[in-house]
């Protein structure tokens, strides 16, 4: 089975919906408020589509509604059965404070063919195109570093590493200053981090370090249709975790993921900015009934990759839960 280009649309509607619903809510220092108005309409343009879409990566579990939870199906059950990863709002607290960075994110594959992550922590890295082999978590930075910068023909100083500024990546930061490289530092929005390597316009060569596992799902689709590089490992930190993942039906803790384990056969990602982002300008209100939106979207099948920036004008018909 293909997933039918007809859907690339519907899902950019899904997300522009859900980014629309979210921006009200800009600078109102309520990211409660932002991210339930896109789950809410992001459910409700979903319920729309014709399929039977199941959620394997949400927000949390049935008692934890109304988010768009693991194991919710969507859709209105008429047409083919896809996997759906969703992240109503990366970047909640940007939102809440008008800041730049944040998005409204949908990932969708064939039936059984998204990695369903556990909510745990993932060591990764990834890169725009290079050579198999070239980069590993397994590596030190410094080798990493080095032979990317080999590959690109230049020297570790002159490449610019992302990373999302926690204590926990102290030591991999000090390694970073020790070889001279650039580093860009990321408060928030683990997905649009690792997008930064897709394109060279945006100066990131590498992105690294410890973020959400279910982020790494959903930037792996889009990485894919880019044909970039990237490994995830699942970071478990207790009992209760490896519990999780034995129960998903993961047994080897300590396994590296490539895109091809992430994502299998065809697949869609859509991510429309509430707010600015590097390559996309966030929600405009154009007059009292229309917004501006932008969105990227990737689509994959077995005979072509097909990335793109949508700009689109949408009505205000958000749906709003009494």
């Amino acid at each position: 089975m293909t997933i039918d280009e007809k859907y690339i649309d519907q899902f950019i509607n899904v997300t522009s919906k859900a980014a629309i619903a979210s921006s009200f809510f800009l600078g109102k220092k309520d990211k409660i408020a932002a991210d339930k108005a896109a789950v809410d309409n992001m459910r409700s343009e979903l319920n729309k589509i014709d399929m039977t879409g199941e959620i394997v990566i949400g927000e949390g579990s049935l008692d934890e509604a109304p988010m768009l939870y693991t194991g919710e199906i969507l859709g209105n059950k008429d047409g083919p059965s896809f996997d759906i990863a969703v992240d109503p709002v990366e970047g909640t607290n940007f939102v809440a404070n008008n800041h730049p960075g944040a998005l409204s994110v949908i990932a969708i594959a064939e039936k059984s063919n998204l990695f369903k992550a556990p909510e745990t922590y993932m060591n990764k890295i990834a890169t725009n195109a290079v050579e198999k082999g070239l980069i590993d978590l397994d590596y030190s930075i410094k080798k990493n570093l080095e032979n990317l910068a080999d590959f690109k023909n230049t020297n570790p100083e002159n490449l610019t590493a992302c990373i999302l500024d926690r204590p926990r990546h102290k030591k991999i930061i000090d390694e970073l200053k020790e070889l001279k490289v650039k580093i860009k530092l990321i408060t928030d929005g683990d997905v649009a981090g690792a997008l930064l390597v897709t394109n060279p316009s945006y100066g990131v060569d590498i992105f690294l370090g410890i973020g959400g596992g279910p982020e790494g799902v959903l930037a792996a689709v889009a990485l894919d249709a880019y044909n970039c590089n990237f490994q995830g490992r699942f970071i478990f930190e207790n009992e209760n975790d490896i519990k999780d993942a034995n129960n998903m039906g993961i047994s080897d803790l300590t396994k590296k993921y490539n895109l091809s384990e992430i994502v299998k056969g065809d697949a869609i990602f859509s991510a429309t900015a509430i707010t600015d982002t590097m390559s996309m300008k966030g929600i405009i209100k154009k007059d009292e009934f229309f917004y501006n939106t932008e969105t990227l979207v990737t689509y994959k099948n077995s005979k072509k990759k097909y990335t793109n920036i949508e700009k689109r004008k949408l009505h205000q018909n958000i749906f709003k839960n009494k």
